[in-house]
C-alpha cells in the first residue's frame, strides 16, 4: 500500500456501542413476594363458598329461566321450542301493554313523589333542630320497619267501604266523595299509588337528611352573608349536594315499583278488571295460576333487564354530573 493511497482513503469511523436495551419491567405476577401471592389466594379461598353459594342461587336460576323463556311449557306436559315468540307475545298482548302503563303511573307514586317529598323534609329537618322532629321521622320512617304484606293490610281496612276515610269524609260534610276506593276501576291504582308513596317516603327521607347532615355548615353561612334565602340555598346548596343520595333514591325506588306485586296481590289482586295488574302480578299468574311457564320466565327476564338498565343508567348520569 503507498503513501498516496494512505491519504486519498478516507478514514471509517469507529462504530458507536450498541445502547443497552432496557429492562423488560417484570409482571405484577413476578413482582408478588411468595406471601403476597399465599394471601391472594387465600383470600380467594375465602371468597369461593360465597361466590359458589352466590352462583347456585342466583346466576344458574337466571340461566334456567333464561332456557324456560325460549319453550312453550305449562309445567307437567313436554316443553315446545318457540324461541323468542314469548318475549315478542310481551310487546304485543295487549294486557301486557296495559299493565305496562300501569307501572309508569305507579313509578310516579312510588318514586317521584316520594322522592320530592324526602327533599322538603330533608330541607326542613337536616339544619338544626325542629321542635317533633325526632317523632316526625319515626312516623315516616315506621313502614320501612313493617312488612309489606301488613301494610297492605293496614291499609286495605282504610281504603274499605265502613273504613277510617269513608268515616272522616262523612264526618265533615265530603259522604258523597266516599267509595270502595280499592274497588273503582278510576281510584284503585292511585290509591295503590299512595300506598307506595307513604311507604317509600321514609326511606327517601333517611337517606337525604343523613346527606343534608354531611353538608358543611360553612357552606350555608357564606350563603346567608351573600343574601341567599332558604330557597336559594336549597336549589344551589342543598339539592347540589345530594347527587348520590338521589341517584340510590331514584333506584330503589324505581326498580321497586318495576317490581311490585305483594302490596297489589293482598290489596287488589289487580282488580277491579285489570285496573291495578303490573307484569310481576302476570308472572305469577302464568307461572302459577294458568300454567305458562315460558311465559312466565320471559316476563321476569324482562324485567330484571329493565331493572338492570334503569340502575345502569342512573348511575352513569350521577356520575357524569359529579365528574
Amino acid at each position: 500500500m503507498t503513501s498516496s493511497d494512505l491519504v486519498q482513503r478516507r478514514e471509517t469511523p469507529a462504530a458507536a456501542p450498541a445502547a443497552p436495551r432496557p429492562p423488560r419491567p417484570s409482571s405484577k405476577k413476578s413482582r408478588l413476594s411468595p406471601l403476597a401471592r399465599r394471601r391472594r389466594w387465600l383470600g380467594l379461598a375465602f371468597a369461593a363458598p360465597a361466590l359458589l353459594f352466590y352462583g347456585f342461587v342466583v346466576l344458574v336460576p337466571i340461566l334456567q329461566s333464561v332456557n324456560y323463556s325460549l319453550y312453550s311449557w305449562d309445567g307437567v306436559s313436554a316443553a315446545r321450542w318457540v324461541g323468542l315468540s314469548n318475549y315478542v307475545s310481551f310487546f304485543t298482548d295487549p294486557a301486557l301493554i296495559e299493565s305496562l302503563g300501569h307501572v309508569l303511573v305507579l313509578v310516579v307514586f312510588f318514586s317521584l313523589i316520594p322522592i320530592a317529598l324526602g327533599l322538603i323534609s330533608a330541607a326542613l329537618l337536616g339544619r338544626g333542630k325542629t321542635a317533633g322532629s325526632g317523632v316526625y321521622r319515626w312516623l315516616l320512617f315506621l313502614p320501612q320497619v313493617l312488612t309489606s304484606v301488613v301494610v297492605a293490610v293496614i291499609w286495605k281496612r282504610i281504603y274499605g267501604p265502613d273504613g277510617p276515610l269513608n268515616s272522616a269524609l262523612h264526618a265533615v260534610g265530603l259522604g258523597d266523595l266516599a267509595k270502595n276506593w280499592l274497588g273503582d276501576f278510576t281510584w284503585a291504582l292511585p290509591a295503590l299509588g299512595v300506598i307506595g308513596t307513604w311507604t317509600a317516603m321514609g326511606l327517601c327521607m333517611v337517606l337525604f337528611v343523613a346527606g343534608v347532615a354531611a353538608i358543611p355548615g360553612e357552606l350555608y353561612e357564606q350563603a346567608r352573608i351573600d343574601g341567599a334565602g332558604p330557597i336559594r340555598e336549597f336549589f344551589s346548596i342543598t339539592l347540589p349536594s345530594l347527587k348520590g343520595q338521589v341517584a340510590v333514591a331514584l333506584t330503589l325506588t324505581v326498580t321497586g315499583a318495576l317490581r311490585a306485586f305483594d302490596l297489589i296481590w293482598v290489596t287488589t289482586q289487580g282488580g277491579p278488571g285489570s285496573s291495578t295488574t303490573t307484569p310481576a302480578l302476570l308472572l305469577y299468574r302464568k307461572a302459577f295460576l294458568n300454567p305458562d311457564v315460558g311465559m312466565a320466565a320471559a316476563i321476569g327476564i324482562i324485567i330484571a333487564i329493565v331493572c338492570l338498565m334503569v340502575a345502569l343508567v342512573i348511575t352513569r348520569l350521577s356520575e357524569e354530573k359529579n365528574a
